[in-house]
């Protein structure tokens, strides 16, 4: 019988290491592409044909004619930022309706559940953890509770659901003291019109359309959002998303078995950066950090807010690689320390009893990172062609990392264009 594979793509630190691009990238390998968790706060960025394009919910494969994308049920959808995204990407040619289909199963972040998040970040005071205000925590939290609105309730009695729903968000709202509503009807009517809107597209039992495909052989890439230490279980908690981002997520937030799952890639910066509140052992304060933060250009793809950046992590990185069962690394933005001297990755975290770990702890609040000094390349990377073209201290750099996370790296980034991909033989 000739089935297809299920290869995942994640994020190894803190989210924002450039799944975009590098999904583009990949696609063409694979005839479907699927997104199996996360909401619209996590903004995967591309850029090719001088245009620039940022995906909130909607999987990176569809600016390729002939893919399937599908939006599984491990994803929360909010239909009015969905109906912008796509009116978006239709207006630049390509017809979503045709190529992107929608599980019944992922849920409905509702305009209260907005209100809901902002209540919740306002009642922690500086115990706040961070978020977006998207609304995707407390759906999440819905969800969990068995009380959650989802995309096939669209289909019959959507309205009484709808009510029923925001009635209970309201005496919530009210338990918590919450008097801010500015704006809510605005809001409430455009998310109206994003159910109308979503109702040209199809609704799918998507566990069962996904293993169809992988019974006539299909390949499929499954992409998740934020990072893997921003998983619920395995992340920095409590500043971490509602979701599984790890690769295990790809199973539940789609309806696949395990053994469906083939290679696990793994994305990196050549760096660390993270967004919001939360434990970051190698942040640096000091003009390092900043000149990384020019130079990456390190704002939020959807909120433009500041990144936190820091030398890159290999306890955090190699427990990445151990939960995500990853068979290869892909590394971007090497191009942004191409101007450096020297070049450090903490190896080891020194913790507050004196003594020193590889293993990454339950709690890194007060760890010390130990760093390894390496020899910056002092070269322009980003017009190489060819791994042959890297200088040999890059190439130090590279196999250094390889060695300490034991697995291999095949594809490294030197640009945010398409292009600047260098795919190792």
């Amino acid at each position: 019988m000739n089935t297809g594979k299920v290869d995942v793509l994640l994020g190894l630190q803190w989210g924002d290491e450039g799944k975009g691009k590098v999904v583009d990238v990949l696609t063409p390998r694979y005839d479907v592409v699927a997104r199996f968790q996360g909401g619209p706060n996590a903004g995967h960025t591309l850029e090719f044909e001088d245009q620039k394009y940022v995906l909130r919910s909607i999987p990176s494969g569809i600016f390729q004619g002939g893919k399937v994308n599908i939006i599984g049920n491990g994803v929360v959808l909010a239909p009015d930022l969905f109906m912008g995204e796509a009116k978006d990407l239709e207006k630049s040619g390509h017809p979503l309706k045709e190529r992107l289909k929608i599980s019944k199963k992922a849920h409905l972040i509702m305009p209260t559940h907005r209100i809901l998040d902002r209540a919740y970040e306002a009642a922690k005071g500086k115990n706040k953890v961070g978020t977006t205000g998207k609304g995707i925590g407390p759906t999440y939290t819905d969800k969990v509770s068995r009380n959650g609105l989802r995309v096939g309730d669209i289909l019959s009695d959507f309205d009484r659901k709808y009510s029923e729903h925001k009635e209970r968000h309201m005496k919530m709202l009210a338990a918590l003291g919450w008097t801010d509503f500015e704006g809510f009807e605005e809001t409430e009517k455009l998310w109206m019109e994003g159910i109308e809107y979503m109702k040209g597209f199809q609704f799918v039992d998507s566990e069962h359309e996904i293993n169809n495909l992988l019974r006539s052989g299909k390949n499929i890439l499954c992409e998740g959002a934020q990072g893997t230490m921003l998983d619920v279980d395995f992340g920095s908690y409590p500043f971490v998303t509602s979701s599984n981002t790890i690769c295990a997520g790809a199973c539940t937030g789609l309806g696949i078995g395990p053994n469906k799952v083939g290679n696990v890639y793994g994305i990196m910066k050549a760096y660390c950066t993270r967004v919001g509140a939360g434990p970051f052992p190698t942040e640096l304060f000091d003009e390092t950090g900043k000149k990384i933060r020019d130079l990456g250009h390190e704002y939020g793809a959807v909120t433009g807010r500041e990144r936190r950046c820091g030398w890159i992590d290999l306890v955090q990185l190699r427990y990445s690689v151990m939960v995500d069962g990853v068979t290869e690394l892909i590394m971007m933005k090497s191009d942004v320390l191409d101007s450096f001297e020297t070049i450090k990755a903490c190896v080891a975290y020194e913790l507050p009893d004196g003594t020193r770990t590889e293993e990454f702890p339950y709690e890194i609040d007060d760890v010390k990172p130990i760093y390894k000094e390496l020899p910056g390349w002092k070269q322009d990377m980003t017009k190489c062609k060819s791994e042959n073209e890297f200088p040999q201290a890059f190439r130090d750099y590279v196999s250094f990392l390889e060695q300490y996370l034991e697995t291999r790296i095949g594809i490294i980034s030197i640009g945010p264009d398409r292009e600047q991909t260098i795919v190792r033989k």
